[in-house]
Formats: C-alpha cells, structure tokens, sequence
C-alpha cells in the first residue's frame, strides 16, 4: 500500500517528500587531478500531523514502509504543537532549472574545464596551488500530502569551486571563488578569470595607515554585512525573539539606495524551483525596499506560528524537517559606475574578501573580520594590496548610510546576488 494512503487512515495531515540525487565530482588537489566520483542517493521523509502534534521520520530505504510510517506516528505522539496546515495544491511558477547540457556532461569534459582553469592561473602565478571541484548532479523531488496536493520538480546543477593558494615567506594569499548554475553557461570560467585579476593586483604591496575611511564593499566583500542581516530578516529568528528587527515592518532601518528581495523564480539559479521544499510556490519576495523593511522569510510553521501566510521559503535535507530559508537572497543594484565611485576615494580600501565570516555575535548585527584580501585606494586608483587590516561595526548602524550602490552587480556563490558598496567611513584597524 502506498504510504501517502496507508497514513491518511492513522493521522489527520500527512506530507510525503521523494528525493533522489545522481552527483558527478572532479576534484583537483595542489594543481594535480585528485578523484573522480559518482553517488547517488534516494530516500523518503514523511510528515504527519496526529492529535494535533508533528511527527516526522525519513529512511533510504524503500523497502521498511511500514517501519517508516510506524516511526512518524510514534515520534508524532512526543512533537510539537502544530498550528500549520499542509497545503493546498496551487499552480506554482514556471521556473527553468533543468538542462540536458548540464545532464550530458561526461567526466571527461569535467577533467577538461580543470585543466583549462589551471591554464588560466599557472602562467600567471607559476607559484599557485589550485584546489579545484566540479560538480554536475541531477536531482528531483516530488511532495504529496492528503489535501491532493502532488508536484514534482527537477534540476541539474552545476557548479566549479576554485580555491588559490600562494605562499611566498611568511607571505600567505588564499583566493576563493565558485560559480554555479542550473542551465548551461557558455562563459562558465569568468569567474576564474575574476580570480587571476585579483592574483595580478595582488602582487604589489601597498601600506595603509589604520583610522577612520571610505570602505567599498565587492559584491563578495559585502556579504560581511549582508549575511547578518539574512538571519535578522529570517521568521524563525523572529518568532523566537532574536531578531533585532522583530516587530519593525514599516520602518525605515536602511538607506534609501538599498533594496533587497529573496526571489526563487530566477532560472538557472541553484535555490530556484517552481516550490518549497513544503510544495508552496516559490515568489519574489520584497524585504526591504529603498530602505523600508517589508517582510520577512517564512516557512509554513513559523508563519503560523507569526499569525502570516509562509512566503514559500521551507527549505530541507532528507533527513532534516524544515526551515525557513533563503532562496536567492538579491540586493538590487545601483545606478552609479563603479568606476566613478573608485575615482572618488582620495583613501579608502576596496574589501574583497574577509576571514571568519559569519563568526561571532551575528544575529545582533556584529561583525569584526581580518581582511583576508584587500586593496589600497588612493586618489581615485587600486594602487596595490593590503595585509595585516581588519573591520568591524555593526550592519544596521553602517547601511543605514551609504554613499553610493554600483550599476555592476554580480552573483556570489551561486546564491547570492550583489552590486559593490562604498561606506563613507568606517574604523580600519591594523599595522601602520
């Protein structure tokens, strides 16, 4: 007997989610080809709603039903409260997120894209150290519940990460960047030429006195201050209290340039889907707008637990019930040229990238980070990089005013969408 029927007769809710994964990896290590590997993984995970009470259990194993099943209805009789009913069946978006490109690629051109990135960094830094990964998967979900609702989506994601390590005396650089996708890119190296931009800088030393300046956050750079701000705008965070802007809709928090959305409608972006991981539609929402705090994120329990509807934001492992999470967390982009707010800096640093991030007291808003690459700004030119720098603040204090966001605008980790923003002054710290 199928699950979804057999539970329907024990338990007033029942949710049943199908995924499967087929993951390709290449890996490089130190410039040389490492590994090469297929798995797959499957499973089941079901929810039940009994008494009034949540019960969940999950299994690889396709053949122990009745065990998994019995598992639900038990763990269900110790959950919590559950004031969330299981969906509706609503059409959801139509969202590209499948390409046979990707699905065809055999592991023969993955070992080629390698090789051509090594290409690209050897002869520029003969000295580098490449760590290199590339993944190419093919994955599917299905969700049924006993309302009827039953959908299905499929993705082929694809995604390189490249990491450079160059090491020169008690000099060390670590470089980091990956590009992802659903949907075949022809120019998927871009952002390894990004990288070996950032290798050339990087060879001229620039000093920098410590003290008070204009700081201009790159797309990567500024998940610094926007990373804190994804768990202030997260439901769950709000719901428990520990949000410092709960209870703030309306208000204006940011400056008027900063616009941010969580959309999971973009085609070809890895958290898009035409549903949630709960089978609501994924939209476009708008969380701050010119500044304005608007919503927040929210999956189906802690939207009821908040007394609002979920914003399709219910995000899943097999085993692991669900969250609320962000889709694509976007931070629309300006209208000036970044090259004209680099003319304007007579001293400033352009930030790169930070250690550490995501440490310390985060859903307060507080960041303090070593700079793990930085550039000198001096009367209006990169004039080389800096070491030895660390920021700190706290993000509600410093967006609330910025000089100006870029008309460039870039996506970062395959997730996260952002222009470069230049800070007036900030507090930068180090050696003299």
């Amino acid at each position: 007997m199928d699950i979804l029927t057999q539970l329907k007769k024990q338990a007033e809710q029942v949710e049943v989610l199908n995924l499967q994964n087929e993951k390709t990896t290449v890996e490089y290590e130190a410039n040389q080809l490492k590994t090469c590997t297929v798995a797959e993984t499957k499973g089941i995970a079901v929810r039940v709603i009994r008494k009034g009470k949540l019960g969940f259990a999950a299994s690889t194993d396709a053949t122990v039903m009745d065990k998994l099943a019995a598992n639900a209805l038990e763990s269900a009789a110790y959950g919590d409260e559950a004031p969330f009913s299981f969906p509706d069946p609503q059409a959801g978006p139509t969202v590209k997120t499948f390409d046979q490109v990707v699905v065809d690629l055999p592991i023969a051109r993955l070992v080629e894209m390698g090789k051509e990135i090594l290409d690209l960094v050897l002869p520029v830094e003969p000295e580098a150290r490449c760590n290199i990964s590339l993944e190419r998967s093919i994955a599917s979900a299905s969700i049924r519940n006993q309302k009827g609702l039953d959908v299905s989506f499929q993705t082929s994601p694809f995604s390189i990460g490249v990491e450079i390590d160059r090491v020169q005396g008690d000099d060390v650089l670590i470089l980091f960047d990956q590009f992802g996708t659903t949907t075949w890119e022809k120019d998927y190296l871009a952002f390894a030429r990004r990288l070996v931009e950032q290798l050339k800088m990087a060879r001229t030393p620039a000093t920098l006195k410590p003290g008070k300046m204009p700081v201009l956050f790159s797309p990567t750079g500024s998940l610094s201050l926007f990373l804190p701000l994804s768990y202030g705008l997260n439901g769950k965070e709000v719901y428990k209290g520990t949000s410092p802007i709960a209870g703030r809709i309306g208000e204006k928090l940011l400056d008027g340039k900063i616009t941010v959305v969580d959309d999971g409608t973009i085609d070809g972006k890895f958290a898009s889907a035409s549903y949630d991981d709960e089978g609501t539609p994924h939209r476009r929402n708008s969380l701050v707008e010119k500044g304005v705090l608007k919503s927040f994120i929210y999956d189906l329990k802690t939207a009821a637990q908040s007394g609002v509807q979920s914003t399709g934001n219910a995000s899943r492992g097999l085993f692991n019930p669900p969250d609320p999470a962000f889709t694509n967390f976007v931070i629309l982009p300006g209208d000036v040229p970044l090259k004209e707010m680099i003319a304007g800096i007579q001293e400033g640093i352009l930030v790169e990238n930070v250690l550490g991030l995501g440490q310390g007291n985060i859903i307060s808003g507080a960041f303090s980070n070593p700079l793990a690459l930085a550039f000198k700004i001096e009367k209006g030119e990169i004039v080389g990089r800096v070491k030895d720098m660390s920021i700190a603040g706290n993000i509600y204090d410093l967006l609330k005013d910025v000089t100006a966001v870029s008309r460039e605008a870039t996506w970062v980790y395959n997730t996260f969408h952002a222009p470069y923003l230049l800070i007036p002054e900030m507090n930068v710290a180090g050696k003299s």
